[in-house]
């Protein structure tokens, strides 16, 4: 077996080179000056093998640039799955694994755990040198396991009695999981399903298909767990512009996703600064569990409050200790037999309200806490905009700056506008 088949054992390393090569970027064997160039190569040659499909080149002056180049039209699937897909385990793990599995063959075969020790002894006897796994292991491997719902206990009398899960089948859910793989955080737990079901078919393509969040599962699933048992956390934060990751304690409160782009996001509480701040999940690593939050509802409810305010991740701006909040209004004229332009505004519009104030106007008004955020969606009603303005007028002032610059570009500059 070749070095970049191997199965991995530290998944956030080949995440930093995914994401350095595939998310940010791909970089040259000169230009990533990390790791040795042996292991620059390695590492290439490992993601090549499971990526190789979806890979194209250019030559520029500089030399060959490789990148991704996936079809929706033609792949169903997340290519990036294929390197959650490729963990190793210990001997000593996989070994139990598979003893517990076949003593424990069906729902009705229900042992005691000094039932389940005897039966391994008796399983690895033959060898010369057999493993020897201790009660504390085992006890700890079949907890693990009944929390992951493969194993069930029950309290028979005194005794712990311990049998396998019914199976659920897949046919059935088949159309789900392709759907679910696809477009859900962690979807890959979809993926593995999918993997034991023979032949599933293939239901859906997609226009807009955010493959790169895949290898950022393992972080995603520790800060849902986190939530769940509403737990703070200890987690390494790297963003591009810093040199050396952070060490951050935060309570996660909930993940946003764009659905423009596919980017997620935590918005957490930092104690250190007594403030909800936005982290971009793929910059974050090595979540730990700490302690109970006994804030958790409390900083949930105040952060569900604040989404009134809030048209993408920024949660709110200190101004003197005071929560400090922007206007926003715009008028659009829409013309005959133009209703749809209406119900887009309605359809599209976060936060804020649309009035009717003319014959062939209408208006949005809205109360945000960083008006940057929605100057894309506003930008996306230019043709039809009448009436602008932001009390943040340093960006208002550029806003129209930019479209007299579009103007000129245009070569229609000399032209009167009635944009205000």
């Amino acid at each position: 077996m070749s070095a970049y088949q191997e199965l991995i054992k530290n998944f956030e390393k080949i995440r930093g080179y995914m994401r350095e090569f595939y998310v940010y970027g791909f970089k040259s064997r000169e230009e990533y000056n990390k790791k040795s160039a042996r292991s620059y190569d390695d590492e290439r040659r490992r993601m090549e093998s499971w990526l190789g499909d979806h890979m194209s080149f250019v030559r520029t002056p500089e030399g060959k640039t490789v990148f991704i180049s996936i079809d929706s039209r033609v792949s169903q699937h997340n290519p990036f799955y294929k390197a959650l897909k490729a963990k190793s385990f210990t001997d000593g793990d996989i070994t139990l694994h598979f003893l517990l599995l076949d003593i424990l063959y069906a729902p009705a075969v229900s042992l005691s755990l000094p039932e389940i020790l005897a039966q391994i002894d008796q399983s690895l006897s033959c060898f010369e040198n057999p493993m020897v796994f201790d009660e504390s292991t085992v006890r700890k491997k079949l907890k693990e396991y009944i929390e992951q719902g493969i194993i069930v206990g029950e309290k028979v009398g005194r005794k712990m009695m311990y049998h396998r899960a019914g199976d659920v089948e897949l046919p059935g859910i088949t159309d789900l999981l392709n759907f679910y793989s696809e477009v859900a955080p962690c979807g890959v737990i979809g993926s593995f399903l999918l993997d034991k079901a023979e032949n599933p078919p293939d239901f859906f393509a997609f226009k807009h298909h955010y493959i790169t969040s895949a290898i950022d599962s393992d972080v995603l699933a520790m800060l849902f767990t986190a939530m769940r048992k509403k737990n703070a956390v200890t987690v390494w934060n790297l963003s591009r512009a810093a040199d050396q990751p952070s060490k951050i304690q935060m309570i996660p409160l909930r993940v946003f996703i764009s659905v423009q782009n596919g980017r997620q996001h935590l918005l957490a509480y930092q104690p250190q600064f007594h403030t909800i701040k936005s982290f971009r999940i793929d910059y974050l690593s090595d979540v730990k569990l700490e302690g109970y939050a006994p804030r958790f509802d409390e900083l949930r409810a105040e952060l569900d409050k604040m989404q009134s305010k809030m048209w993408g991740v920024t949660s709110s701006k200190s101004h003197h200790g005071k929560e400090h909040i922007e206007h926003v209004e715009f008028t659009v004229r829409v013309g005959r037999n133009e209703e749809h332009i209406v119900r887009r505004l309605e359809r599209e519009k976060r936060i804020g309200r649309v009035e009717k104030v003319g014959k062939d106007t209408y208006r949005f008004t809205a109360e945000v806490y960083d008006t940057s955020e929605m100057i894309p969606w506003i930008r996306t009603f230019i043709c039809r905009i009448t009436e602008l303005r932001f009390s943040n007028r340093m960006l208002e002032n550029q806003f129209k700056r930019d479209m007299e610059e579009m103007y000129h570009m245009y070569g229609i500059a000399e032209e009167k506008h009635d944009f205000q």
